[in-house]
């Protein structure tokens, strides 16, 4: 994997392919702008956290988005379907498949320039993908990762 160091924007520029298994998934959805959309629909899920781990064993945590519908996704993969979903909630059981996953490795502030990075370079390569939604996975927790550390594979959904 290659790195670049475009003020201080450590992402690898060419994408490996990986396998997401199929997962269970809570979600809140907001349509519109990412830019104010996605931290407000990761407040809000924060917020009906303690209420779902009552019930379910939390698993990860990553959002979905489809950048052309300005559909985005903030999650949770939970063990198992669950028997209850919180109001403002949603559920939905993901197949998993095939990605191109580039990794951005630092705070979650530099995950809008790393994204436009990435999206060029699919565009760049030719890189064949199939309809789905994009996805960024978020591997360790911000609560005890110095922000510099963090890590978040952004994958492309491959045909």
């Amino acid at each position: 994997m290659t790195t670049t160091q475009e003020a201080t924007l450590k992402l690898t520029t060419t994408p490996d392919t990986v396998h997401r298994p199929a997962a269970h998934y809570i979600y809140l959805e907001k349509i519109g702008p990412f830019m104010t959309n996605a931290p407000q629909a990761w407040q809000e899920l924060h917020k009906l956290l303690p209420e779902i781990a009552q019930h379910e064993t939390i698993t990860g945590y990553f959002s979905l988005y489809c950048a052309e519908r300005e559909i985005y996704r903030a999650g949770i993969s939970v063990a198992a379907k669950p028997a209850n979903v919180p109001d403002g909630l949603a559920y939905e059981e993901l197949s998993g498949g095939k990605y191109g996953r580039f990794i951005l490795t630092g705070s979650y502030s530099q995950l809008g320039e790393a994204t436009g990075r990435a999206f060029k370079i699919v565009e760049e390569i030719q890189l064949p993908r199939r309809a789905d939604y994009n996805i960024e996975n978020y591997v360790n927790d911000p609560r005890t990762t110095p922000e510099d550390e963090l890590i978040t594979e952004i994958l492309f959904p491959l045909a």
